[in-house]
């Protein structure tokens, strides 16, 4: 390999670790957001108005999916091959966005039970699809900008921005509307979001001057990113069955309960997904000149920083588990069963992501068909165990927290199996083997789980030692075990901010 594709190599890993340090940085400050806005709606709300919110926002945050029509990963791909301004083309994104959102937000404005089955519609509440426009328009931008290699500004929105938003407006609401302070909060955030999305891409692309709308070019990208779309839909919906297949089963309370417990565990799946952004032109940059081999140790690297970040989170989250769900209100503590398998369901789905990540360019159709076989399958083990629930001798105010746990586990093991099928399709088309796991992360693991035990042995009195103490230390003994035995000198090119 000559010197310029080594550098360019180097230039990329580079790039990824940047990327990586900045999402960490924003995965912080989003924990740092979310913990009062779970505090906040948990023991003000309570888990039946959870349940009816957590419902609602699946419905919305599903269309918008769709709408987004796969821009967030299909605009690198389009930026990277077309000669056309940046800017028309980013033009050309929002408007067929926006023009598919206008039709989802349409449908579910003309029915309003699709978001509210089992509650009453207040006048307001018909027209909470309007915020369609708002989440298209936030992930088509902050897309944009990663393309350029702009993480900070998705940090600012998604990590800051929003989440603060959201925390401080439902506190304030609470006293204006108990029954519909979290859904008027959410409206504000996302607005919130939007406007300072908005700003830096039009400081990075300017406007799209001598702009003209093509029907047949918006027909062809629509048409083009299709696939992609779909697959994002898939795996959006992977995220989300748990909730919709609970919420057919169990009683609103139980559904808020484990909307906690899901928005906990996605703590980790943010830092995960944020990667998507930077990765993805890095990706189709070296398919453009065939360096297969580069791409399987891009996907490996990132896929091992991922799974490292991933799975000590989980362990901190969900050792103590019972701990962090008494944060929110003691009647969430019967949560922590499903958190547990939902944190380990993120660790099973972060080799999949990563595959994915070249995988929507290389065999976009075979990975719709993998995502939509896992969304059967999950569907499938997820009543199965459900029913298997309802064999079992349970006390009756146990059995929906069982049920819970059930589709939790259902989650698991269909982005467990996805991820072993993606990633070795993805190593086979490049011709090059996918190494993310290392043995390191084994060791690290039963070292932080042997201390985890010792620490929730402790009384009750002392749960917040748990927290407090335990909990960091849980992560420190973590973290050497992995940068002593786990990282190479490839690795720690995340934690330097400049290239030596």
């Amino acid at each position: 390999m000559d010197l310029t594709a080594v550098r360019t190599d180097e230039d990329d890993i580079q790039a990824l670790a940047k990327g990586g340090r900045t999402n960490v940085f924003g995965f912080l400050l989003r924990l740092a957001a979310r913990i009062p806005f779970l505090f906040i709606a948990g023991r003000l709300y309570g888990p039946e108005a959870l349940g009816r919110f957590a419902y609602a926002i699946l419905i919305v945050e599903f269309v918008a999916q769709l709408a987004t029509l796969g821009l967030r990963r299909g605009l690198a791909e389009l930026l990277s091959r077309d000669d056309r301004p940046n800017a028309h083309m980013v033009a050309d994104g929002l408007l067929i966005a926006m023009i598919s959102s206008a039709l989802g937000a349409a449908l579910l404005i003309a029915f309003p039970q699709l978001m509210f089955p089992n509650s009453g519609i207040n006048g307001l509440d018909r027209f909470l699809p309007l915020v369609i426009f708002a989440i298209v328009a936030t992930d088509i931008a902050l897309a944009a900008l990663a393309y350029r290699f702009d993480i900070l500004s998705s940090v600012r929105a998604r990590a800051i921005v929003e989440p603060w938003t959201i925390s401080i407006a439902a506190g304030a609401l609470y006293f204006y509307s108990a029954r519909d302070g979290l859904i008027i909060s959410y409206v504000i955030s996302l607005v919130a979001a939007l406007l300072v999305a908005l700003w830096p891409l039009w400081r990075s692309y300017g406007l799209p001057w001598g702009w003209r709308p093509n029907p047949s070019e918006l027909v062809a990208l629509a048409r083009r990113n299709l696939p992609l779309a779909a697959a994002d839909a898939a795996e959006w919906g992977s995220r989300r069955l748990d909730l919709a297949i609970l919420g057919l089963f169990a009683s609103p309370a139980v559904v808020g309960i484990y909307y906690v417990a899901q928005q906990v565990a996605s703590l980790p799946q943010k830092l995960k997904t944020s990667f998507d952004p930077i990765l993805g032109p890095v990706i189709t940059r070296n398919l453009q000149t065939k360096n297969y081999g580069e791409i399987a140790r891009q996907v490996g690297q990132v896929g091992f920083w991922i799974i490292a970040a991933q799975a000590g989170i989980a362990l901190a989250l969900g050792i103590p588990g019972g701990a962090v769900m008494g944060l929110v209100g003691p009647q969430f503590v019967g949560g922590m069963g499903a958190l547990a398998f939902l944190l380990a369901a993120e660790v099973a789905a972060a080799t999949a992501v990563v595959s994915e990540s070249a995988l929507v360019y290389m065999a976009r159709h075979r990975n719709l068909l993998i995502s939509l076989a896992m969304l059967a399958v999950q569907a499938l083990v997820s009543v199965g165990l459900i029913q298997l629930v309802d064999t079992l001798s349970v006390k009756p105010e146990m059995r929906g927290l069982y049920q819970a746990a059930a589709v939790a586990c259902g989650l698991m093991i269909s982005l467990g199996l996805g991820s072993i099928i993606k990633a070795r399709l993805l190593s086979r088309l490049l011709g090059h083997p996918i190494s993310i796991w290392r043995g390191a992360l084994v060791w690290a693991v039963l070292a932080a789980s042997m201390l985890g035990i010792i620490i929730v042995s402790l009384p009750p009195r002392f749960e917040w030692v748990e927290l407090a103490i335990g909990v960091p230390a849980l992560l420190g003994l973590y973290g050497w075990v992995i940068w002593r035995w786990g990282f190479g000198p490839d690795d720690r090119v995340l934690f330097r901010k400049n290239a030596d």
